[in-house]
């Protein structure tokens, strides 16, 4: 009953983005690139992905990523419109991040050696910046953009060779997650919150714009982040938290994790920013329960925007909603192939990843599908 359940969701979204390829044959390759995506194999690249389709080698699978018509940013569309359709809450919470995607060579689009959070070190890799979406229903990826370094854009002849549009200038991550905060502002995405790490939270004009955009916010930002209080002081985020007193913090569980309540202490304080009728700014803090290898309980560090009447539970909260997008990522690559990827093009790396975010989005419908169809089932029992 749950795959018969499984299958019709997905054929009913394969038939929603038909409209999307001018040409029966891609639209067929699709469904079946995001039938191998999602099925047990141990890689899912062009080669595994068309001998599971009965083809003899990969080249319509690569063509149906590299060249083949159709509209990649159209499905992405598509993608997000089908998670708020299934998941979609006012009370959610977008959720921006990063991951690596290590490469060999140096012709892939976007590559370099630079940090990979996946890594956990410098390696030789793509990143790509992503925006999720989490509610009570789940979570899934929404949006994505390839992050392209400065020495690739001042390259245009290495950016021909890697098929970037000549359009193509270099953007900060940050910048990225604008322009995909912005698609889902002008799609009417229902949402309450935007959270991302320090990385985005330390950029003075991601904040700006939130802000500018009524966008609500709690981003991490780094301990020695220069704060102006509203006694016109400006100091360290861990002086000024340093000054809380022991009855300031509050045990809260913040959801729940793969060992248990995610529990940790929080704390905040009003700080200053633009004025703005309704709305405050606070710098949050959360200690961990338990001492590190030094002895010390472990503090991190946010910068908050929010309604007036924001309670430290809804920052806090919200903070803790940034595992949603970890957890996105490694259901992408476990389940979907996310990184199985075998393409350099700039384009086939779109089109690789939008298809990876839409077999996505179908496990996340099909698993709230299926918790519907329980819940309805025990409550007639």
């Amino acid at each position: 009953m749950v795959l018969d359940h499984a299958v019709a969701e997905l054929d009913s979204l394969m038939k929603r983005i038909e409209g999307r390829f001018t040409r029966a044959e891609p639209r067929g390759r699709a469904g079946e690139y995001v039938s191998g995506l999602t099925a047990g194999l141990e890689r899912k690249n062009g080669w595994t992905l068309a001998e599971r389709a009965g083809e003899s080698t990969p080249d319509g699978m690569q063509r149906l990523l590299r060249a083949a018509d159709w509209d990649v940013d159209g499905v992405r569309d598509d993608v997000r419109d089908y998670v708020v359709e299934h998941l979609g809450d006012p009370a959610a919470v977008l959720a921006g991040d990063e991951t690596g995607f290590l490469k060999k060579g140096l012709k892939s689009a976007g590559v370099q050696r630079q940090y990979s959070g996946t890594a956990g070190r410098t390696e030789n890799c793509q990143i790509g910046v992503f925006l999720a979406y989490a509610s009570r229903h789940g979570h899934a990826l929404i949006d994505r953009e390839l992050y392209v370094p400065e020495s690739w854009t001042a390259d245009r002849a290495r950016c021909r060779d890697a098929g970037m549009p000549e359009d193509v200038e270099f953007a900060t991550k940050p910048r990225q997650m604008i322009a995909m905060l912005e698609r889902a502002l002008v799609a009417e995405v229902p949402f309450a919150w935007f959270t991302a790490d320090e990385a985005y939270g330390q950029a003075g004009y991601l904040r700006d714009w939130c802000e500018d955009h009524d966008v609500f916010y709690v981003m991490a930002t780094r301990c020695d982040q220069r704060v102006s209080t509203r006694a016109d002081r400006v100091a360290r985020a861990d002086d000024l938290v340093a000054e809380f007193g022991e009855r300031t913090w509050q045990r809260l569980s913040v959801g729940a994790g793969a060992h248990g309540p995610r529990e940790y202490d929080w704390a905040r304080r009003q700080i200053d920013g633009t004025w703005k009728t309704g709305r405050g700014h606070w710098l949050l803090a959360r200690r961990a329960l338990t001492p590190n290898s030094k002895g010390e309980l472990e503090i991190a560090y946010y910068l908050c925007y929010g309604p007036a009447a924001t309670r430290l539970v809804d920052l806090a909260w919200t903070a803790g909603s940034r595992w949603h997008v970890e957890e996105a990522f490694q259901q992408a690559k476990g389940e979907a192939g996310l990184d199985h990827y075998q393409v350099r093009k700039w384009r086939a790396w779109y089109a690789h990843v939008t298809l990876s975010m839409l077999a996505l989005a179908w496990l996340a419908a099909t698993r709230t599908i299926v918790a519907k169809g329980d819940s309805t089932t025990a409550t007639k029992a």
